[in-house]
């Protein structure tokens, strides 16, 4: 690793999703999205359902959707970690907009409820930006 660029893990409760090297991260956190490049601060946040984008050292962008978790950096390491994370290309498209459009029919107003729309709308997201 050099001094441009940062080690990336992303992790899901089972399993190492990404692990590599990038040039930035950009993730969703309870405060607004946040970039990271080499060099930043050390950070420790609490991240939100949505999309992160990894853009490794070769120019590739690498998206995933992930549920809230915690995000970690500090000497050009970013550790973010997630009860549940898929790569864009994991996602079936077309299951995730069924999901949603349960979740979104389903009429409840619970937390569970609001968390299966969100985490629907990730899924989506992650795909429809990678393409």
């Amino acid at each position: 690793m050099s001094d441009s660029t940062l080690h990336v893990e992303l992790v899901a409760a089972d399993r190492l999703v990404w692990s590599g090297e990038a040039k930035m991260v950009i993730a969703r956190t309870t405060e607004g999205d946040v970039g990271i490049l080499a060099g930043h601060a050390p950070l420790l946040s609490v991240i939100i359902e949505g999309v992160v984008d990894v853009q490794t050292a070769e120019g590739e962008t690498w998206v995933a959707a992930v549920d809230a978790g915690f995000m970690s950096v500090a000497n050009n390491r970013v550790s973010i970690l997630s009860e549940r994370a898929e790569m864009s290309h994991e996602i079936d498209l077309e299951k995730a907009r069924q999901d949603l459009e349960r979740a979104q029919a389903s009429g409840e107003n619970s937390d569970e409820a609001k968390e299966a729309v969100r985490r629907a709308e990730a899924r989506i997201r992650a795909v429809e930006r990678a393409s």
